[in-house]
């Protein structure tokens, strides 16, 4: 019985102490630094907007565009606006503005400068560079004789 009770006493010990040394050992090695883990962005597709152009007093057709916007991903879960709306509503200011943009007359259009534009406008207004790049999903026009009422 003394036998018993020993070996036990002993297996505790021996427990207790390979216990301690790995802790002691786990504590002694250095942490590597580890590199801040990058989440990369976040692709936001924003709803289509409808332009509608005018010339000579009347609405000739509508523009009708879809972008879509990149920003980080840890950025915007910190922030309290989302920043759809404001994409939304530069592109929708760009193109109604723009004198370039003639169907009439068709040319090519300079859609890198409208882009960077935007993205430019967004992020002043919001203060930081929150948006990263803004890419055209679609861009179309739609004669107002091709509309269906």
């Amino acid at each position: 019985m003394t036998r018993i009770l020993v070996t036990g006493f002993w297996i505790c010990a021996i427990t207790l102490m390979s216990s301690y040394a790995a802790v002691y050992w786990g504590v002694g090695i250095k942490k590597t630094e580890s590199e801040q883990y990058l989440e990369g962005l976040e692709y936001k597709k924003i709803r289509p907007i409808n332009v509608p152009m005018i010339a000579d007093g009347a609405v000739q057709g509508y523009v009708i565009a879809n972008f879509v916007f990149t920003a980080d991903a840890r950025t915007l879960r910190t922030l309290s606006v989302p920043p759809d709306a404001f994409v939304i509503d530069e592109a929708f200011r760009q193109i109604y503005s723009d004198d370039k943009l003639d169907f009439r007359k068709l040319t090519k259009y300079d859609v890198s400068n409208l882009l960077t534009t935007i993205k430019a406008r967004v992020n002043e207004r919001l203060g930081a560079d929150i948006v990263r790049d803004i890419l055209v999903e679609s861009f179309n026009f739609v004669n107002k004789s091709d509309i269906r009422s």
